[in-house]
């Protein structure tokens, strides 16, 4: 028996064993055929496609990895998952990496993801190890990060009856899963996974869950390669109507204030070259959200930024002038739009996105695009130029000339403390100048994550993984932990606040023992930095419960020195500006271990600009009662 919740509507691909896996953007190998059937995929180890192999079913799930693609698996054993994790001991081709917690398993395959473009994959138990991956699925699944979550159930007679260590992680996790399942018969295992990564890689990427119970891994069953796979109600749309696309190319060819408002499905599309050629022939300015950054060069002549609650203040004032906006890949969310009602009010609204749920979902919209970011911009660039050679190209000087001045006069910026203490900007900005080029910069949650998203410059996308749509405190280390073992070539720094990192530093204990050597920029401003912030802001400077007492006068708890090393890792305190630089180049010079620098900086350091949550736009802030007064051009 298989249970499921119905798939979301999602980028089509064929489940080519790549594919399968997640690698970005491969070639087509089938088509899809009636009623949502799709050609599985060829084995990996060739043979026939049907085989009499006798097999357990915890040996088919083995078998069925291999023959995915997948490399590298994060989770923990315990009792119902506990048959699996035998037959996994003879793969010679997957690397399962014991983590510390379910938690850091699962975000650990979310940084795997973002990293590489690949389906991360994490295991668990019943219960509790199944519970304690809510976190990262929910994670996942508003990013549109591709992960597989495989879960122990317990035996099929216990389930219902309350049995020790069962939960109902299938109906616990069905609001924030692309699509999940149970499985009881072992018959089902490899179409079932096959299914799981192909929808979970496919249409807008997101996590599938597959619960499997106990019994089915113990039971005998015969090893079966699907060799199609039959997914009716599936059809994800790629490829965008050529009516919607010349209407875009039209209305582009015409603005005089156009915004390409680029959103993180931009990134997962793998579209950043199209993007760059849009840019380049419409010559329209551009803004990248958090979850966007690096997917257009922020050395771009024409890249203005991250708009929204903390971003620049030229992005945000574009888009509240803007007569166009063309959406790619993007949400209109709260932390972009401020107060919707007010959101870029003389704005004609283009939105192109793969998920057809997302578009009209919080703005009404002029011209609609269903398709993949890849495809929706490799049309609409040709479509453009038809434009500009039948009309010309549009006079934009006017619309540059004012961006231009909102650049010179409101550049990012900070002041130094007056504290004693390091500014977490003038650290965070001197980390991204530092850095080996083509390093990875991780984020979770918070002051540190808002810095880095704005004082790192990103030149290529997936540089910059951090939590956007759940804000997930202790996402960086494990994610970092997870783009490193994606990405073992370059240099993965993950940027954490000392709130954060305490909820699963655990996972140096992990890196250590794998050699996963990550580097962990802690900004440790002994406090909850953000939530200070909104007290200081709104609650009239009563911090109640915001103190961590972690870098303030003798006493340290926890000491991140001591802890570094008793992980195993490299622990590094840098107090002084001048200090800042070494420890940097310290950093990264080791290669062999984790290494934590603790930075301890200003606690009355604030995020600037900011727009208060649900006012409007145009009451950004560009300091601490200082409002751009973008008005006066007009």
């Amino acid at each position: 028996m298989v249970q499921g919740t119905p798939p979301a509507a999602a980028r089509p691909g064929v489940p080519t064993p790549a594919a399968l896996a997640g690698a970005p953007k491969p070639a087509p190998a089938a088509t899809s055929g009636p009623r949502g059937r799709v050609a599985a995929a060829p084995r990996t180890s060739g043979g026939a496609a049907v085989s009499t192999e006798q097999v357990t079913g915890a040996q088919s799930i083995v078998r069925s990895l291999e023959e995915i693609g997948v490399e590298t698996i994060f989770g923990i054993p315990g009792g119902a998952i506990l048959p699996l994790y035998d037959p996994l001991m003879d793969s010679a081709r997957l690397r399962h990496i014991l983590v510390r917690h379910e938690q850091g398993g699962g975000h650990a395959a979310s940084g795997y993801a973002h990293a590489t473009g690949k389906v991360g994959v994490t295991m668990a138990t019943s219960g509790p190890g199944a519970t304690n991956l809510v976190t990262p699925i929910a994670d996942a699944n508003i990013d549109s990060i591709p992960m597989v979550a495989i879960t122990g159930q317990v035996a099929e007679s216990l389930i219902g009856t309350d049995g020790f260590q069962e939960a109902d992680i299938v109906g616990i996790t069905m609001p924030i899963t692309k699509h999940n399942y149970l499985v009881t018969d072992p018959a089902e295992i490899p179409r079932v996974l096959a299914e799981a990564f192909h929808i979970a890689s496919t249409g807008r990427p997101g996590p599938v869950l597959v619960d499997i119970a106990k019994s089915a891994m113990q039971a005998a069953t015969t090893f079966s390669w699907p060799q199609e796979l039959q997914l009716p109600g599936y059809h994800p749309v790629t490829k965008p109507h050529t009516k919607q696309i010349k209407e875009a190319a039209r209305l582009l060819a015409g603005a005089r204030r156009p915004v390409l408002y680029v959103g993180g499905g931009t990134v997962r599309a793998n579209a950043s070259p199209e993007l760059r050629r849009l840019a380049d022939v419409s010559g329209a300015a551009v803004v990248t959200t958090l979850m966007a950054r690096g997917v257009l060069p922020d050395t771009h002549p024409q890249n203005l930024g991250m708009p929204g609650m903390h971003g620049t203040v030229p992005a945000v004032a574009a888009l509240q002038k803007a007569d166009l906006v063309v959406a790619l890949g993007a949400r209109f969310d709260d932390r972009v739009t401020g107060q919707l009602s007010t959101f870029a009010p003389h704005a004609t609204i283009v939105h192109a996105d793969v998920d057809p749920a997302e578009i009209g979902k919080n703005r009404a919209v002029d011209v609609p695009i269903v398709g993949d970011m890849k495809e929706v911009l490799g049309d609409l660039v040709p479509e453009l130029e038809r434009e500009h050679a039948a009309h010309g190209k549009p006079d934009l000087a006017a619309w540059w000339h004012q961006i231009d001045d909102w650049r010179e006069t409101y550049p990012l910026g900070f002041t130094e403390p007056t504290d004693g203490h390091l500014s977490p900007h003038a650290v965070i900005q001197r980390l991204g100048q530092l850095a080996r080029p083509e390093s990875i910069f991780v984020a979770g949650v918070g002051q540190h994550q808002m810095w880095a998203a704005q004082f790192i410059r990103y030149e290529h996308p997936r540089t910059w993984i951090n939590s956007g749509g759940l804000g997930t405190m202790g996402f960086a280390v494990p994610a970092a932990m997870g783009a490193k073992v994606g990405q073992p070539d370059r240099d993965v720094w993950a940027v954490d606040g000392d709130g954060c990192f305490q909820m699963t530093n655990q996972e140096l204990a992990t890196c250590t023992i794998n050699d996963i050597p990550i580097k962990v920029a802690l900004i440790n401003n002994s406090s909850l930095g953000m939530v200070r912030q909104w007290q200081s802001l709104f609650y009239d400077n009563r911090y109640s419960n915001t103190d961590l007492h972690t870098g303030r006068g003798t006493q340290r708890v926890p000491d991140f020195v001591k802890l570094a090393d008793a992980y195993g890792a490299e622990g590094i305190r840098v107090e002084h500006a001048s200090d800042v630089d070494a420890a940097i180049k310290r950093a990264n010079e080791i290669d062999d271990r984790p290494v934590v620098v603790d930075f301890n900086v200003s606690r009355d350091a604030m995020v600037w600009p900011m727009v208060a949550a649900g006012v409007s736009n145009d009451e950004i802030q560009y300091a601490r009662g200082i409002s751009p007064a973008w008005d006066r051009e007009d």
